[in-house]
C-alpha cells in the first residue's frame, strides 16, 4: 500500500520551521529573512524568534510578507525551565497564536519561579501550536529530558546551523529511542538560521497540503503529512508485505530503519526506485526511510507504524 502522505490530495510545499531575525539575535530584518527564503524557492517559513524578556517576548508579525506564492506561520522558540544539565530549554512552537501569554523568562538563565519545559510545551500545544524539541544534541538533552516533553509533535533531527557551526546538529538517535519506547513522533529538518554564518537553506520540510495557507500547513504538520530533506525528494513509499518500495530523486543509497539497530539498504547509481527487503525488520512496530544522494545529502520520511496502516 502507498503510505497516506503520498496518497493524500494536494501538493508538496517547502518550508523552514526554525529561523531568527534581528528582533532577537539574528542579523536580518523579518522582511529580509522572508525575502531571501522566497527567493531561494521556499513556499513558507516560520520565524521563531526567542521568546524571552530581553527582547520583549516577540511573536513577530510576518503577515505583511505573505503573498500569492509565499506564506508564513507565526512561531517562537520557547525558553523556560532547566534541562537536567542545568541549561535552559529550547522548544519550537509553530502556529502559535499572536496573543500567546509570555513565560517568566527574562533571559537565557533558568529560574525557579518559571514554567518547566514540559509545562510550556503543553501550554503551546493546547493553544494550537505544532511543538518540536529543538536541536537535542546541541542542547545536551538526556533521554529523561526528551521523555518529559509529552506534548511534542516532533523532534528536530537535523539542525543546519548547529551542524554547520558546532557539529552538533543531529537528533536522530534520540528520536529512534523514543520511537522504540512507543512514542508516536514525527521528525523535522530545519535551518535555525541567524544569517551570521553558513546556517541557512540547508534543511527543510516538504509538507503535503491542499493549499499553501497557514491553516492548511499547520493542520498538515500536526497530521504528520510531510517529510524532511537536505535536498533529495521522496515521491512515494509503498509497504508491500515484507518489503518497502521507494520512489525518489536520483539516489545512491536507500535505507529502511527499524527498532533497535535494524536497518537494510539498497546501494546503486542514480536510483529513482528501490525495493528494500525487510528481513528481520518485518516485526518492527515502526519503520522509516532515508534517501541519500551522491553528495551525501539526505531526505527522511516520517516514521510509519505498519500495524496502524
Amino acid at each position: 500500500m502507498l503510505l497516506p502522505l503520498f496518497d493524500a490530495p494536494g501538493s508538496f510545499f517547502r518550508g523552514n520551521l526554525h529561523t531568527h531575525s534581528d528582533r532577537t539575535d539574528g542579523a536580518l530584518s523579518p522582511e529580509e529573512v522572508c525575502r531571501r527564503y522566497k527567493a531561494e524557492g521556499y513556499d513558507f517559513i516560520a520565524l521563531t524568534d526567542h521568546f524571552v524578556g530581553r527582547w520583549d517576548y516577540p511573536i513577530v508579525d510576518t503577515t505583511p510578507y505573505r503573498d500569492e506564492s509565499f506564506t508564513t506561520l507565526l512561531g517562537i522558540e520557547m525558553h523556560s525551565g532547566a534541562q537536567e544539565n542545568g541549561e535552559l530549554w529550547h522548544l519550537l512552537a509553530v502556529g502559535v497564536p499572536a496573543d500567546f501569554e509570555p513565560s517568566n523568562s527574562p533571559d537565557f538563565k533558568p529560574r525557579a519561579d518559571q514554567e518547566t519545559g514540559p509545562e510550556i510545551a503543553a501550554r503551546a500545544a493546547r493553544a494550537g501550536a505544532f511543538v518540536a524539541i529543538a536541536h537535542p544534541q546541541w542542547s545536551g538533552l538526556t533521554m529523561d529530558d526528551a521523555r518529559s516533553i509529552e506534548a511534542a509533535h516532533a523532534v528536530e533531527i537535523y539542525n543546519h546551523g548547529a551542524h554547520s557551526l558546532s557539529d552538533r546538529g543531529t537528533g536522530m538517535p534520540m528520536l529512534d529511542l523514543l520511537l522504540s519506547e512507543g512514542r508516536d513522533l514525527t521528525l523535522i529538518a530545519t535551518d535555525d538560521a541567524h544569517f551570521k554564518g553558513p546556517d541557512h537553506f540547508g534543511g527543510w520540510v516538504m509538507v503535503k497540503s491542499e493549499a499553501n495557507t497557514p491553516e492548511a500547513l499547520l493542520a498538515a504538520l500536526k497530521a504528520g503529512q510531510f517529510y524532511a530533506s537536505q535536498g533529495p525528494e521522496i515521491h512515494g513509499i509503498w509497504l508491500e508485505g515484507e518489503r518497502v518500495r521507494v520512489s525518489c530523486s536520483a539516489a545512491q543509497i536507500v535505507v529502511v530503519q527499524a527498532h533497535g539497530n535494524a536497518a537494510e539498504m539498497v546501494v546503486g547509481e542514480s536510483m529513482t526506485e528501490a525495493v528494500v527487503e525487510l528481513g528481520r525488520m518485518v516485526s518492527s512496530l515502526w519503520l522509516r526511510v532515508t534517501v541519500i544522494d551522491r553528495a551525501g545529502k539526505r531526505a527522511w520520511s516520517n516514521p510509519f507504524w505498519p500495524g496502524k496502516l
